[in-house]
């Protein structure tokens, strides 16, 4: 799904016993032993802890110029409320609490461990820990995780959350949810069976090797049915963590107390440091950044980065600069190559295009160093199965074009041709970038008209393949993040030529080859994460080989941090984000 970024980023979930170093280690925020904590400056909270500590008490000042979405773990879909969720959501399985790649495995948060796979990997066996409460004091039980995954069934109810879960459990009953079940017990959906309190069964219908990170969606967490107040609910969700809401006033501010029937004892993931967690919202973004750089705030709920401002103010003064990261956010900005539209049908074309992109210019054009890193391919850094692939030579920063002109030449195009570029007309920065390979292929004589549309319009405008095709839209501007970190999250939607739809599309370049759809069908009945990400490395390297899609950046994000703050890092599985949960303060204020 393209999300905006305070729509998310990363997204969620990861694996059941490994860590990312298949990722490319150059590329990312690296990693590094959590318990080693790192000294202050820039990207001192990228891949390490800054300025570890035990010590509680204490507020968190989270400010923000966006509102949730919602603060029902069913409905929301923004990345920084999925982070701030962990203060009050629990689920079966969730994030370990560590920094950088570290933190994309998934450790048991209710489950009391890993589940047991069936031999046939299609069943899932979960046991829960045992002392697990509600705020209220409640137990918490398995029926109340599966009532709380029926919730998003309702969808004329509970709606706006992620329905990967929908998509994998329903299996042809058409289940509706539990405001209409005819189940006296309201748990009507029979792919998920409660033989006792402390046991939850998930039976799917074929093997999915993405299925635990859905589960490690808010989605997933458990709802006391007695306390569902259904489309009311994120008006004040019902806690299973640390944390619970005191007040919620819309467009104005929340406050998170303790909860007092949270026990440490069944949670090893949370050290839940301060006493309250604040936020304030605000509409003025100046002023934000304005209270982030005097104290007054210690960081930017959204962590969108600062704005260009705030941004040149922080990086030409060394001190606020030390208290800055600029982690990668799980974005891959891009421009696909759209084989439907003459001359790109053929690869040479697509390729000639390619080695011709001044990838120095189209940095520039989304904001510089600060904003994103060149990258050599289409699996970001925080993803299983990404590696430093770049065959056309992007990072170099450099056009090739002496094997630009070759490619010409093999495509018949010797001369040059003439191309549109789609670009969405109220986002500067792709603008920017449409405009700067609209100069760098002039070089080779290809003459790019840039075709501005109403962002609000994407899904019938470069969504649709026959709109695509009508107007030659040869090349398009675009950005995606997973809602998941694992190559079928990222790449699915944009290679997999099943998920080709005359609306709303999202595999813009139209890819629809058999290999790379088996490939994906592959990397789904695998149950080890590793060895399905073989296969997703093998789908990006093919992808870019093809001349499909030309990588702009891997995204990043300058952010500021407090100095106050203790227990800081970034975290891949969370996009990149500062892990709210982890937090303390210094001065116990």
């Amino acid at each position: 799904m393209t999300r905006n970024r305070t729509l998310a980023a990363a997204a969620l979930v990861a694996t059941l016993a490994l860590t990312a170093t298949a990722c490319g280690g150059s590329k990312g925020g690296g990693s590094s032993d959590a318990s080693k904590g790192a000294e202050g400056g820039f990207n001192a909270a990228v891949g390490k802890v800054l300025n570890p500590s035990d010590k509680k008490g204490g507020t968190i000042n989270l400010w923000t110029s966006t509102d949730a979405d919602s603060w029902d773990p069913g409905r929301a879909y923004y990345a920084s409320v999925w982070n701030f969720q962990r203060y009050y959501a629990r689920t079966l399985l969730t994030y370990d609490s560590k920094p950088g790649k570290d933190g994309l495995k998934l450790v048991p948060d209710l489950a009391a461990a890993q589940p047991e796979i069936a031999a046939d990997g299609k069943t899932y066996t979960f046991k829960l820990k045992a002392g697990l409460k509600f705020e209220d004091g409640s137990p918490i039980t398995s029926k109340d995780i599966k009532y709380g995954i029926e919730r998003i069934f309702a969808q004329d109810v509970i709606s706006g959350g992620p329905t990967y879960l929908i998509q994998s459990l329903d299996q042809g009953q058409d289940y509706k949810g539990p405001y209409t079940d005819a189940d006296p017990n309201k748990l009507g959906l029979k792919t998920v069976e409660t033989p006792d309190d402390t046991t939850i069964v998930f039976k799917l219908a074929k093997p999915d090797s993405s299925f635990l990170y859905l589960l490690a969606m808010g989605s997933a967490s458990p709802v006391p049915q007695k306390l569902d107040t259904g489309s009311k609910y994120g008006d004040k969700p019902v806690s299973s963590g640390p944390y619970k809401f005191k007040s919620i006033e819309p467009g104005k501010s929340v406050e998170l107390v303790r909860n007092e029937n949270w026990d440490a004892a069944t949670d090893t993931v949370r050290k839940a440091l301060p006493d309250t967690v604040k936020l304030t919202i605000t509409t003025n973004a100046d002023d934000m950044d304005a209270r982030l750089l005097d104290g007054s705030a210690d960081i930017d709920f959204s962590q969108t980065g600062l704005s260009q401002a705030a941004g040149a103010k922080v990086l030409t003064d060394p001190k606020l600069k030390a208290n800055t990261d600029d982690a990668y956010n799980g974005f891959i900005r891009y421009i696909s190559v759209v084989p439907k539209v003459a001359p790109f049908d053929n690869e040479h074309c697509r390729k000639a295009v390619l080695y011709a992109a001044d990838t120095t210019a189209l940095q520039t054009a989304r904001g510089g160093s600060t904003a994103g890193s060149t990258y050599g391919s289409m699996l970001p850094p925080n993803i299983l199965g990404s590696d430093d692939y770049d065959p056309f030579g992007f990072t170099k920063g450099k056009p090739n074009l002496e094997k630009a002109k070759e490619e010409l030449k093999l495509c018949g195009k010797p001369e040059g041709f003439k191309t549109n570029i789609a670009v969405r007309g109220n986002k500067e920065k792709e603008v920017n970038s449409a405009v700067a390979l609209q100069s760098a292929l002039k070089a080779i004589n290809v003459d790019v008209t840039v075709d501005q549309y109403d962002g609000k319009l994407i899904a019938s405008e470069i969504g649709s393949p026959s709109v695509v095709a009508t107007k030659g839209y040869g090349l398009i501007v675009m950005g995606w993040a997973a809602d998941y970190p694992n190559g079928s999250g990222y790449l699915q939607p944009l290679t997999d030529g099943r998920f080709i739809t005359q609306n709303g599309n999202s595999n813009y370049s139209e890819i629809n080859d058999p290999e790379i759809n088996g490939w994906f069908d592959a990397a789904t009945a695998e149950t080890d994460p590793a060895k399905a990400a073989d296969f997703y490395k093998k789908i990006n390297h093919k992808v870019i080989d093809s001349g499909y899609y030309l990588p702009i950046v891997a995204d990043k994000a300058l952010n500021y941090r407090n100095p106050r703050l203790t227990n800081v890092y970034t975290q891949d599985a969370l996009g990149g984000e500062i892990d709210f949960q982890a937090l303390g303060v210094s001065d116990g204020k």
